[in-house]
């Protein structure tokens, strides 16, 4: 389902449940479950240092720019970047870019208190419509996602400085999606077989599906879990630990064919160079073989272990909520004030129904009622992408400066 393309009843699946679409073209290497082998190293600090700053320096030589922008969530991974970013390049402006989202957590309070620590110039996007640029992010990246907080990133950037500098990849690489592993391994042991296993992968990733999910597609989709289980076995049916198979299913997953994808589209939109030290080939290649207890701590759950380390170097650790940060906007909120009467406004008289993609019955059953569940409201931010998406390259009935007010 790219740009200008015609309609795929794969890529609607699996986006509607996965959040991602594996039949796509990465562009990060894909890694299989040889590459998640633990090596026998210990997870030097040092060197993950030193890799961060070769990535920084490569990126930037002989460059002029007297200014970088870095997205700073005020977590682990962009605090860290930004830390290195002022040691490498002290002379250089560094340009700080938070979101604030309307009716969500402020996350922008911390990330200020970061920001003024390493000296770093810090400017807040605030977002009263999360939804309202939607057709013009979707225009650019061509496919149906609808949470894209990074097109105000960059678009923000662009004025300011040539390149955007980002901690992408430290979930997937440093074991950050802790509450997504405890959960896992109390659903399985040793004993579980590879569909148990995929079961309990997807149970983890609850807001991405609806308990009745199948009634969601017409049989023109051909919905089937066994499509979806198809797609996760592979990285569950292998010698690896139970956890090294989940690191190794959530690298191949949305970080592949979601965040990759879209965060470089729109970069190259926008005319910037992307500075993400945490993917760089050298580094993902030293990660994937780390021992997950290097990486998580299962006792405490806690992720991140060595990225934590290096940041304390920088005294900067105590400035990092207990909570996970990433730009995270109140989507029950978001759907209060604005996406109930965007998703009426556009699927009650949907094309994605009209020609038979999507299940008209499960939109009403659900549009009206009070109090929905936010994998629902998930699910009905995920149709309204869709149908944009439709709107855009299909029927060609907006255009890309279409606002969703």
């Amino acid at each position: 389902m790219e740009k200008n393309s015609s309609v795929k009843p794969d890529t609607m699946r699996n986006i509607l449940t996965l959040r991602y679409d594996p039949t796509q073209t990465p562009l990060l290497p894909k890694k299989n479950w040889q590459d998640f082998i633990s090596k026998p190293v210990s997870a030097s600090e040092e060197f993950i240092e030193k890799l961060i700053e070769k990535n920084i320096k490569n990126k930037i030589a002989n460059s002029s720019e007297k200014k970088i922008a870095l997205a700073l969530s005020g977590g682990i991974d962009s605090t860290l970047i930004l830390a290195i970013l002022k040691k490498t390049f002290p002379n250089v402006s560094i340009e700080a870019i938070s979101i604030k989202f309307a009716n969500s957590i402020d996350e922008t309070t911390n990330a200020a208190k970061i920001a003024n620590f390493f000296g770093a110039n810090h400017h807040i996007v605030f977002l009263e419509n999360y939804l309202s640029e939607l057709p013009k992010a979707i225009s650019i990246i061509g496919l149906p996602f609808w949470d894209l907080h990074w097109y105000y990133v960059v678009k923000k950037a662009q004025p300011i400085s040539k390149f955007i500098a980002s901690g992408d990849g430290g979930d997937e690489l440093f074991g950050g999606y802790t509450f997504r592993y405890k959960k896992f391994l109390e659903l399985t042991n040793e004993n579980s077989t590879p569909l148990e296993k995929v079961e309990a992968y997807l149970q983890c990733h609850e807001r991405d599906w609806v308990a009745d999910h199948e009634k969601l597609f017409t049989r023109k989709i051909n919905f089937s879990w066994n499509l979806i289980h198809d797609i996760l076995t592979p990285y569950f049916e292998n010698s690896l630990n139970s956890l090294s198979q989940v690191f190794l299913a959530d690298y191949n997953g949305k970080l592949l064919y979601n965040f990759s994808i879209v965060n470089t589209r729109l970069a190259n939109h926008f005319g910037l160079v992307s500075i993400s030290p945490l993917l760089s080939e050298e580094m993902i290649s030293f990660a994937t073989h780390l021992p997950c207890d290097s990486k998580y701590d299962q006792k405490n759950n806690i992720g991140k272990l060595p990225l934590r380390n290096i940041l304390s170097k920088y005294k900067a650790d105590s400035l990092i909520t207990e909570e996970k940060l990433g730009f995270n906007v109140n989507t029950l909120n978001l759907w209060k004030f604005y996406g109930k009467e965007l998703c009426k406004q556009y699927l009650l008289d949907s094309n994605i129904v009209k020609d038979n993609w999507i299940n008209k019955d499960w939109i009403e059953k659900y549009i009206d009622k009070e109090d929905l569940d936010v994998k629902i409201i998930n699910k009905f931010l995920g149709l309204l992408a869709l149908e944009i998406w439709y709107r855009l390259f299909i029927t060609k009935e907006i255009n890309s400066d279409t606002k969703l007010d």
